[in-house]
């Protein structure tokens, strides 16, 4: 009994990341050969999550990854990436346009609750115009978003968006690729955090 009690209070001096389980990879995660990082920093490690706005699990995903993101660590940063398949995507266009006009943080939720509780935004196809539309309903310029959307600055980022995705093998959204490396693989989107956890800490153990 006094052994087993022992271990107990050892185990519980161990950090959490030491008590979880390893991500195993083809089963957790799979690694992406020669993978380069979305936007290289010195130093971080870069958590990049491919999404889609019409996408339902994205929605979902979103306030338990915005959680994860207050205590993964002030090494961590982490980047939203449209998926961008279709050069014409608006959905995609929009976010690179609200980057360049420096309000994604801000308007990057309110395009999910658009499309998924407002319905004020299709959930499927919209067009230039119809987010042009709603964003300057949110106080933007129209001019300047439609002009954002259609700059050779969006198309350069959609293409490049697109390279990414084709690079990291996406084969859906939502999904976290960690530093390049690897891409998550989860049954669920919380266990996908969990993996995102592991990882984090493989590399946190690379010789820098």
């Amino acid at each position: 009994m006094l052994r087993r009690l022992l271990l107990l209070c050892l185990c519980a001096l161990l950090p959490l990341s030491a008590l979880a389980q390893a991500p195993v990879e083809g089963t957790d995660y799979v690694r992406i050969p020669d993978g380069p990082r979305w936007k290289p920093e010195p130093g971080t490690i870069e958590v990049v999550e491919v999404f889609a706005y019409p996408c339902g699990h994205c929605d979902q995903f979103r306030p338990m990854l915005a959680a994860w993101k207050r205590a993964a660590g002030k090494d961590v940063r982490v980047h939203h990436l449209p998926a961008a398949y279709d050069p014409g995507n608006a959905y995609a266009r929009a976010y690179f346009a609200l980057q360049a006009l420096g309000r994604a943080a801000e308007l990057h939720p309110r395009l999910f609750d658009a499309i998924h509780r407002e319905g004020s935004l299709p959930a499927q196809g919209a067009s230039t115009g119809e987010m042009v539309a709603f964003l300057a309903s949110e106080g933007l310029d129209p001019a300047q978003v439609a002009a954002a959307m259609g700059s050779p600055a969006t198309d350069e980022k959609m293409n490049a968006a697109r390279a990414f995705a084709v690079r990291s093998g996406l084969q859906g959204t939502p999904t976290l690729i960690i530093n390049g490396k690897y891409r998550v693989q989860a049954r669920t989107l919380r266990d996908s955090l969990r993996i995102a956890d592991g990882l984090i800490a493989m590399e946190r153990a690379v010789p820098r």
